[in-house]
């Protein structure tokens, strides 16, 4: 063999290592195999949800302020019509991301026939805070899907020395491309503004301009059309959460009894909350032998 031939085969070797060891490129997604998928950035696809964990938007107590405006914001989208993205931001345990759920349901089964005389349906795709970097990527595996869907980040924050915020605002709004038509954004923060107030505040005092880099942080959540706020609740709309499920999962237990063990449950908890209510309702439905079916 001579040296050319030699030289000829150790490179044809050396490329068929380098295509091996190259990541398989990845896998176009099936947006038919499911109702609602998650976003694995790492490995650029869709994991189907068969079944989402959620509970039916009558259970949903003390939030008549917002059930009406996101519903009426996620039909208009489902619809083809202008809508907002959105941030529902408050109080902890009391439905944030339980409604972006049960919403997705209501609407879907409410617009099923009027999607499916277009060809479309509305999907509900979950993205990691950690993956919100990768979002530009993840929505154009979207942009020429039929169907609609529905960009789901819960308990969205940035931190300290966190950039990927950026990124997010020039998808929400301000970059060549932007958010496709058949997507719309919604998250979740304990946040109003999602970052921490000494975020804001350092900013401010190490700036050259203050105002300019508050400004700066701030207008994030500007980005987000539609502002919905949770607050703590009552103790009777706490009673009505726990009233509410009882009833549905047909618990049988007195009203006396279960005010009083569901306010003793609250006390021993801290806090009054749709979050608090659930966790007294599993631990009354496990004490008296009754599966709940979510």
């Amino acid at each position: 063999m001579n040296d050319e031939a030699a030289l000829t085969q150790r490179l044809e070797r050396l490329a068929a290592a380098l295509e091996r060891l190259a990541p398989r490129p990845p896998s176009p997604a099936d947006f038919e195999a499911a109702e609602a998928f998650v976003w694995h950035a790492d490995e650029e696809r869709f994991e189907p949800v068969t079944q989402v964990n959620r509970v039916p938007l009558r259970l949903l107590k003390g939030l008549a302020g917002v059930v009406p405006q996101l519903t009426e914001n996620t039909k208009q989208f489902a619809s083809r019509l202008p809508a907002n993205n959105a941030l529902l931001w408050g109080a902890r345990g009391m439905g944030k991301s339980s409604l972006v759920k049960a919403v997705h349901a209501d609407v879907r089964a409410r617009l099923a026939k009027e999607l499916r005389a277009t060809g479309a349906d509305l999907k509900l795709v979950e993205i990691h805070r950690e993956d919100i970097a990768s979002l530009p990527r993840c929505l154009a595996a979207m942009r020429t899907s039929p169907h609609r869907f529905i960009v789901f980040c819960d308990d969205l924050s940035f931190d300290k020395d966190d950039t990927s915020y950026k990124s997010l605002k020039a998808v929400l709004e301000g970059g060549i491309e932007g958010r496709p038509e058949n997507v719309i954004f919604y998250a979740t923060s304990n946040r109003r503004h999602l970052m921490p107030r000494e975020m804001v505040e350092n900013e401010r005092s190490t700036a050259i301009n203050p105002s300019e880099a508050v400004e700066e942080k701030v207008s994030l959540s500007d980005r987000f059309g539609l502002w919905l706020g949770f607050h703590n609740c009552s103790q009777d709309d706490y009673l009505d959460m726990v009233r509410g499920y009882a009833a549905h999962y047909k618990l049988k237990v007195g009203d006396d009894q279960l005010v009083r063990e569901a306010l003793e449950w609250s006390i021993t908890r801290g806090a009054r909350s749709g979050r608090v209510a659930w966790q007294f309702t599993q631990h009354l439905a496990g004490k008296l032998g009754k599966r709940l079916e979510t």
